[in-house]
């Protein structure tokens, strides 16, 4: 199988990003962001999705944190998009249920080449230390839009913020995984009837 890595660069006037993906990985992360908890919510992704993550980001975090969590969302889109080509011999789709104590959350993928987000969770508190939980959304609002997938994330039970974001992280972790994995059957065909995604 042809490497399936990537490594992209996003340079603005609020961020540097750069991010190192090799979707094959052994869910080996490096990650430099000056955000701890965003930092462990990426820790997840690349833990239960299998899937080698370095990311350095340095942001203007004096203002807040939003162009920092969005921008790693869109360069982290990108970085999946490049590292997964022309989707042939993939899976497509991928789901996960992921549990932590009373939270439950469940996360949909599809590799559909058009970009969509629906998220409904409802966060009891506005922050999990110094991270504002709002910005989970913009990062996967980013990540949608340059991936160019369809994601569906809910979280169906949950009374404590940092459990709620943690099984969100994770479930879209194993999603991912189930989504990008090889499919022997459909080795060299793109799984659409349109025959491109």
């Amino acid at each position: 199988m042809t490497a399936r890595t990537a490594s992209v660069e996003r340079n603005t006037n609020e961020t540097q990003i750069a991010i190192q993906l090799n979707l094959d990985g052994k869910g080996h992360s490096s990650l430099r962001t000056g955000l701890p908890f965003f930092e462990h919510m990426l820790d997840q992704i690349a833990r239960h999705g299998m899937l080698d993550l370095n990311i350095d980001a340095k942001g203007d975090l004096e203002i807040d944190a939003h162009h920092t969590v969005e921008d790693v969302g869109i360069t982290l889109g990108q970085a999946f998009s490049q590292a997964i080509s022309d989707k042939k011999g993939i899976c497509r789709y991928g789901h996960a249920y992921v549990p932590l104590d009373e939270a439950l959350s469940r996360v949909v993928i599809d590799f559909s080449g058009r970009p969509g987000l629906e998220f409904r969770v409802q966060f009891p508190r506005s922050r999990v230390g110094d991270f504002d939980v709002d910005l989970t959304h913009e990062f996967f609002q980013g990540f949608v839009n340059h991936a160019n997938v369809t994601l569906h994330i809910d979280n169906l039970s949950g009374e404590n913020s940092h459990h709620i974001a943690e099984t969100i992280f994770k479930a879209f972790g194993r999603a991912l995984r189930m989504a990008i994995t090889a499919d022997e059957r459909m080795q060299g065909v793109v799984p659409s009837t349109k025959g491109s995604l």
